[in-house]
């Protein structure tokens, strides 16, 4: 067995601990160590101790001690899941001491930090992995070799309709991605997802693109606002819960989460997990200044055109999908959240989901695809493989995704943020994109 990689984490989030530590201290121990983590939150620390026994020796680092983390801990690579905004400065920092980089998405929050990120990797012996983990779920993989085999021809266009359900959806407003400054937004945030996907799919670069948006649930003027002012309220500690038709959706009037027919504790029941910060802020906040749906046209490089549309609120979550080409034409669908067990039929029978290809010329075909256990539709514990394991050679098309890819996909979630914001109507990309 070849020496094991070290990685310090910048950043002990709960995707930290729940994708990386606990993998590094669990299955991947004989092929990677962490030796060092790194946090503004000193909480964090203990709580990633509790959680996770096995970190309990770990070195601990603040930011202002990250060189220090660098001398004391020589890693080979440095895994960045802290706040989005931050994203920049560690892969940055990592590149110019030689590092590999493992980043969270969205890479940077906006267009010209992931320039400065592509810039700071040509100069550095690093390299870096942007985990898009999206790429791996077997109907995602299955449609990418479908279209290297050529079966729909050329790609003219792609329709793909997004929904977020209101509790998962509305949790993105209960926490700092509700800050432009914070996230780069959902259309970055989210949507760099669902962008990159389709980039895969494409092998292809977008130029163009023209958007139209709004903040038409949450926020300062959402419908389901109480009309007491609610501004800066804590969930756990608002007078006005009772009146607000989110909470009344999923809690009980005893504060406790209802999960079909359990009553699961709520955050606020537990331990606090951060010093100074609370993930359970008012989503009828005046300050929050991202927009919760919006739709974009999005041109390529090679011709292909994308009609995108994504909705933060809604009844069940999951995505309609169809890819039409010179030969036919590639669809599925997906259901889930809170309310997919309620439209079990429509992923397809014994949970198996399926996808339909319609040659120009015949009749339809559909094929199954078993589902696979873990987040992210199995995503997540198949690219922890590619990231400690090196890339499977048996695979019949690349997956693992890039800096570039992570550019791609931001300058897209990027463009409608400005397209929306600044009523520009359409921005060119054609002069940065790679």
């Amino acid at each position: 067995m070849s020496e094991r990689k070290r990685y310090a984490v910048c950043g002990v989030s709960s995707r930290a601990m729940g994708m990386y530590i606990r993998a590094i201290l669990g299955e991947y121990k004989d092929y990677a160590e962490l030796v060092g983590m790194l946090d503004i939150d000193p909480l964090r620390f203990q709580i990633c101790k509790q959680d996770i026994p096995q970190s309990q020796d770990i070195p601990c680092y603040l930011p202002s001690d990250f060189e220090q983390m660098l001398a004391q801990t020589r890693p080979d690579a440095l895994i960045v899941t802290c706040m989005d905004c931050f994203h920049v400065d560690y892969i940055i920092k990592g590149l110019e001491h030689g590092l590999d980089i493992i980043a969270e998405k969205p890479m940077t929050t906006n267009t010209p930090d992931a320039l400065r990120v592509l810039e700071a990797e040509k100069k550095s012996r690093g390299k870096i992995i942007c985990t898009f983990n999206y790429r791996y779920p077997p109907e995602h993989v299955k449609i990418k070799e479908m279209l290297l085999e050529g079966k729909i021809g050329r790609i003219t266009y792609v329709d793909l309709n997004w929904y977020v359900d209101i509790r998962h959806g509305s949790s993105y407003f209960n926490r700092w991605n509700r800050m432009r400054k914070n996230s780069g937004s959902l259309t970055i945030h989210k949507s760099c997802h669902h962008f990159d996907l389709v980039n895969w799919w494409l092998d292809d670069a977008p130029v163009k693109v023209h958007a139209f948006g709004g903040l038409n649930h949450y926020g300062a003027q959402g419908p389901f606002k109480p009309k007491a002012d609610t501004n800066g309220q804590l969930c756990s500690q608002c007078p006005y819960a009772q009146q607000c038709g989110y909470r009344a959706r999923f809690f009980t009037r005893l504060g406790t989460y209802r999960s079909g027919n359990e009553l699961m504790p709520t955050l606020s029941d537990k331990r606090q997990l951060y010093t100074n910060y609370r993930p359970e802020q008012c989503i009828f906040d005046k300050e929050i200044d991202i927009y919760d749906t919006y739709i974009a046209n999005v041109m390529y490089k090679n011709g292909a055109l994308l009609n995108y549309s994504c909705n933060f609120s809604a009844p069940y979550e999951g995505y309609r999908l169809a890819i039409n080409g010179t030969h036919g034409r590639i669809e599925t669908l997906k259901y889930g959240g809170e309310a997919g067990d309620a439209l079990p039929n429509l992923n397809g029978p014994d949970g198996v989901e399926f996808i339909d290809y319609f040659p120009i010329f015949g009749g339809r075909e559909r094929i199954s695809i078993p589902k696979i256990e873990g987040d992210h539709g199995g995503g997540d514990p198949m690219i922890l493989e590619d990231i400690f394991l090196g890339e499977d050679p048996n695979r019949r098309c690349n997956i693992l995704a890039r800096s570039v890819d992570g550019l791609r996909a931001i300058a897209i979630g990027d463009a409608v943020y400005n397209c929306i914001h600044d009523e520009c109507g359409e921005i060119d990309m054609s002069s940065y994109i790679l």
